[in-house]
């Protein structure tokens, strides 16, 4: 009875709002998705569903010229006389019919070469004609998965709100926008969100943005997450073999040509499939595309298909994008994921140019109760019908929406789950009250995954409590939270606590406080260049003791704000008491005459003097990130910036240490560094990282406030790039109290390379090319070379990278391998 029910509610929006609507079929009654509808020489257009199910809209009777186009099938253009509102025309449409004359047959140059050569040549007058416009946009998202596990990685994954059923399948994301936008070639975007749904969340917001759906094949790549080469590239003939397919007449008596596209080389960033160009004025009539998910470096992603249709306009003679669709499949650890996303560019307003303010770093913004349009507004103005399927999802999790938060459902959820067990003294223990968005969390006596060691307190593990308090969009992004952690050593006998206070004042500038305080130890070098559980492995089982480590009791605030779009800045006050400490334990999981080295850094064979004397002082920081160019959203439920990549990021830094019991501790430190990725399309990304600071009065500060630098002896890497690292660097060997420069360059060549290397280009991996260098006063500078692989694997599992380093200081030259599991970044 229930989808009796949604079938008629169906029915009943299907035609009481369309004014021309239908279903479109090929000969054999199957139903057509993605055909292009639309009013002969206009820019008003639409799209048909899965089911074939169409709605257009037009404002005025009488007489009107529609046309049906559809990749594969001959264009039907046809004649209607509207006396009322909604008027039916159902279509069915036949299957083209390619021809190749003798003469394309018998040419000695592959004919489909030469179409591609005009393309190519025709490309920036045809890129032009569109370069300048203002539009209706539409774009609808649906997200579906299969097989979903009841847990993963022992967490229960429920319902997910209702979206998947007890066999782990159904729709988690369905979405939808209607949007005016203004748009500037290459990639100036404005864009006022008029209507915005989310399927399941009454308040929600879509993410659905044009700016995501700028897929442009006159430009020579596209970004999609690796730069793709467009098969009418400058260099597209280095990349791709053409073959064609045949010719057809469109609606307006213009030869089309359907083009095959084929890669040369398996693991190239290419497509694969069919262009369409119109012959003479060689512009693109339209595009059906794969990519592969490997080429993209996207080993979880199976495929992705887009389609692209273009409409001409005898008026002004342009060829202009209609509707667009990005289809893909995905898979992992047997569940099974796929997804498509429609769009609609309708009523196209194109200029020569706009007024040089049109466009501002604010690109995407959303009007005034854009959330809260009704059924009937949607059932109106969306252009491509929803399906069944779609409405239900609807229908149903807005019901589902409704129950789940009310007071009364969620009062019996949180009471299930806050029931209090025998055992959370021990496994932690977990309460919520949904209803006042508050939370509280004992972590428990065993919180095994923060167990580690180090040699000054042996094997320590952690636990602590922890309060948050939440607000919704009425309260613009306000949370606060409230947490201690407790720590404890099993070899230095010894419980230390810290506190922290977090208040975020909004989400529109991130004003954030933070107050905290305790008892701690912290490395030397506080970016911590060694992680937990790489010294763990590399004490208890290589006797390799680089965790170097002192004990900070400390009071410290914190504020940090967006000042503007581009600027961030924040300040912080912190009194600390510093005490030297010394190894506690000489426990190892292995037979060796080798003993721990000290953790003095600077005497490490010296297991009685401390790295420094016993003190205390206090610091101010101000930190300033600069950001050139940043775009940004503006969303009611938050602001969200857009780096722009075509600036670099600047950091600016000012602390001083003073109120020290001994004056030579006191000092000044300035400073600076840039972060850049330069983009050298197809050919890859370097990254730049450049670092210089200089101490005022640090002549006989402690070793605490050296500026340490992020060495590595583990041979193991941790992150993503070595941006930030000397992979063979002993840890302390530089540090300094006096001027520094720094520099990292990493260049991959995302396969650029690597791709036309035979055998090798089967591991889908790319080259990394790096150096880094260091610069202080009174030593010579050190620097190491690397070259490497990443994006090494087995199957979709791409986790691991592969480097050798030469490194060179003091006439001592190194080398070595540097094993990166990048899966230890999550583990930590």
């Amino acid at each position: 009875m229930k989808k009796i029910y949604i079938l008629i509610l169906y029915l009943i929006h299907f035609s009481n709002f369309a004014q021309i609507r239908g279903t479109i079929t090929d000969n054999k009654g199957n139903p057509l998705s993605l055909v292009t509808i639309l009013e002969e020489n206009t820019y008003n257009g639409t799209s048909s569903n899965e089911q074939g199910n169409y709605e257009l809209n037009i404002k005025k009777l009488g007489k009107h010229t529609i046309i049906f186009q559809y990749l594969g099938f001959k264009t039907q253009k046809i004649t209607i006389i509207i006396d009322k509102f909604p008027y039916t025309q159902n279509i069915k449409l036949a299957e083209e019919s390619l021809s190749l004359s003798e003469i394309v047959i018998n040419t000695k140059d592959n004919p489909a070469n030469g179409v591609i050569r005009h393309a190519i040549a025709s490309k920036k007058e045809n890129s032009e004609k569109t370069a300048h416009f203002k539009a209706d946009f539409y774009s609808r998202g649906i997200f579906k998965v299969k097989d979903l596990p009841k847990k993963i990685l022992g967490q229960k994954i429920g319902d997910l709100d209702g979206a998947v059923d007890s066999s782990g399948t159904g729709i988690i994301y369905l979405s939808e926008t209607v949007s005016k936008i203004v748009f500037e070639k290459p990639d100036n975007l404005k864009e006022r969100i008029i209507a915005s749904k989310v399927s399941g969340d009454n308040k929600g917001f879509s993410y659905n943005t044009a700016q995501a759906t700028i897929y442009d094949f006159y430009d020579n790549t596209l970004d999609f997450g690796s730069k793709m080469i467009s098969p009418i590239a400058n260099n597209a003939f280095n990349y791709y073999k053409f073959k064609l397919e045949g010719t057809f007449q469109d609606e307006n008596n213009l030869m089309i040509n359907k083009i095959k596209v084929i890669a040369k080389r398996d693991a190239e960033p290419v497509f694969e499939g069919y262009i369409y160009i119109v012959e003479d004025s060689w512009a693109i009539y339209a595009v059906d595309l794969d990519i592969k998910g490997y080429r993209m470096h996207q080993e979880f992603l199976d495929k992705m298909n887009l389609k692209q249709n273009f409409s001409y306009n005898k008026n002004n003679h342009i060829w202009a994008k209609n509707t667009q669709s990005l289809d893909f499949a995905a898979g992992i650890f047997g569940t099974k994921f796929n997804g498509k996303f429609s769009y609609v560019y309708s009523n196209y307003e194109f200029q020569e140019a706009f007024a040089k303010k049109t466009f501002t770093n604010e690109i995407v913004s959303f009007e005034n109760n854009s959330n809260k349009k009704d059924t009937l507004f949607w059932n109106k103005i969306r252009p491509i019908p929803l399906t069944i399927e779609e409405n239900t999802d609807y229908i149903k999790k807005d019901s589902i929406h409704t129950v789940r938060n009310s007071k009364k459902y969620l009062d019996s959820i949180d009471k299930k789950g806050n029931k209090f067990k025998f055992h959370s003294p021990i496994t932690g223990y977990h309460w919520k009250n949904s209803v006042k968005k508050q939370s509280f969390s004992y972590d428990g006596l065993l919180k095994l995954s923060s167990l580690s060691f180090n040699t000054v307190q042996g094997w320590n593990l952690d636990s602590g409590f922890s309060f948050r308090n939440w607000k919704e969009e009425e309260e613009k992004g306000k949370s606060t939270s409230i947490s201690t952690k407790f720590n404890y050593g099993f070899s230095d006998v010894r419980l230390r606590l810290t506190g922290d206070y977090y208040h975020r004042f909004n989400n529109q500038n991130y004003a954030t406080l933070t107050v905290s305080g305790g008892t701690k130890v912290n490395q030397f070098n506080p970016e911590e260049p060694i992680t937990k559980f790489i010294n763990t492995v590399s004490t208890l089982f290589f006797v390799d003791n680089y965790m170097k480590l002192y004990n900070k009791e400390f009071a410290s605030v914190t504020y940090g704000q967006d000042v503007s779009n581009s600027l961030y800045l924040k300040g912080n006050l912190e009194y600390q008491q510093r005490k030297p400490l010394f190894n506690t334990t000489n426990q190892t999981y292995v037979k060796s005459d080798a003993i721990y080295s000290s953790n003095n850094p600077l005497l490490p064979d010296d297991n009685l003097t401390p790295a420094f004397d016993q003190h205390h002082l206090t610091k101010a920081t101000i930190l300033a990130r600069i950001n050139f160019g940043n775009k940004y959203i503006s969303r009611p439920d938050g602001k969200i910036n857009i780096k722009n990549d075509n600036y670099p990021t600047l950091y600016f830094g000012y602390e001083n240490a003073f109120a020290s019991n001994e004056r030579n501790n006191e000092y000044q430190l300035i400073t600076s560094q840039i972060k850049y990725d330069f983009n050298a399309g197809n050919k890859g990304t370097l990254g730049i990282n450049l670092k210089a600071g200089t101490f005022i009065h640090g002549d006989n500060i402690s070793f605490v406030d050296y500026k340490h630098f992020n060495g590595n002896r583990t041979h193991v890497g941790t992150s993503e790039r070595y941006l930030n690292v000397f992979n063979l660097m002993p840890y302390y060997s530089n540090s300094t109290n006096d001027a520094y420069f720094e520099a990292h360059l990493e260049h991959n060549d995302k396969g650029y390379i690597m791709n036309k290397i035979p055998l090798l280009n089967k591991l889908n991996s790319t080259l990394v090319l790096g150096f880094h260098a260091l610069a202080v006063p009174n030593k010579n500078p050190y620097s190491e070379f690397t070259v490497g692989l990443d994006n090494l694997g087995f199957g979709k599992f791409k986790l691991f990278r592969f480097d050798y380093v030469h490194s060179f200081q003091n006439g001592v030259q190194e080398d070595g391998v540097v094993f990166g599991l990048k899966i230890l970044n999550v583990l930590e």
